[in-house]
């Protein structure tokens, strides 16, 4: 039988794959069955810690903060985009992505907008070095997106920009562009491979953190019919 749900989200636990920089996650006991009679635990988490959800603020010092930014943002019509022949380092260019930009158009039209999801099955390297090497989009492709009205775009990546490890200088090219335009950004997803074909809404809901930059989320994708 076919599955109705998917999750894209990765389990957080003692081996989550952090940005470099960003602060470690933990989850620790604080209270015990066996000597207070109930369970309770103690998480330290960054904002942008496992499948998570980036707000404009994150780049943009005026941007929306998550807990400002309307539930209808963060729930979207899918359009999974397979760059899975990108190698190590590889640049995803609106060459990739052209071909799929007539579908891009059809689903921003309907009332839940579309989200650009880029399949690169990097996921399958989380929790190793390797996945530090991801494909990475271009400004200019996603300049391309955000002119489509494309309310999100999902990686199942560490970050859409290239990631660097060396100490040098990242460029956040892509996040400043999506960002500062208003859209969102959903980095660490999984299992987009399950989600390509069909029509498929995803909801990436975050925690309603005041003030926050982005929220971890339980991102998952429902099959449904379009009109």
């Amino acid at each position: 039988m076919p599955r109705t749900y998917v999750d894209l989200s990765h389990s957080l636990d003692e081996n989550v794959q952090i940005y470099p920089g960003d602060p470690a996650y933990s989850c620790c006991p604080a209270l015990t069955i066996a000597k207070d009679g109930l369970n309770v635990h103690s998480i330290s988490v960054g904002s942008h810690t496992g499948t998570h959800v980036d707000a404009p603020y994150h780049f943009v010092e005026d941007g929306a903060q998550i807990d400002a930014i309307p539930l209808s943002a963060f729930i979207g019509n899918a359009v999974v985009i397979d760059v899975t022949s990108k190698g190590p380092k590889g640049r995803i260019e609106w060459a990739d992505i052209s071909p799929y930009a007539h579908l891009v158009r059809r689903k921003a039209a309907l009332p839940e907008g579309v989200f650009v999801l880029l399949h690169t099955g990097w996921s399958k390297h989380w929790q190793s070095d390797t996945y530090f090497d991801h494909p990475f989009l271009t400004r200019d492709a996603a300049e391309h997106l955000v002119e489509l009205g494309v309310k999100l775009i999902g990686v199942d990546t560490l970050s859409p920009d290239e990631t660097r490890v060396d100490g040098s200088t990242p460029d956040f090219g892509v996040h400043e562009v999506v960002l500062g335009a208003g859209a969102l950004l959903a980095e660490n997803l999984t299992n987009l491979e399950a989600i390509q074909a069909e029509h498929w809404r995803v909801s990436a809901v975050p925690l309603k953190l005041k003030g926050c930059d982005g929220s971890p989320v339980r991102a998952f994708a429902q099959r449904v019919k379009l009109p």
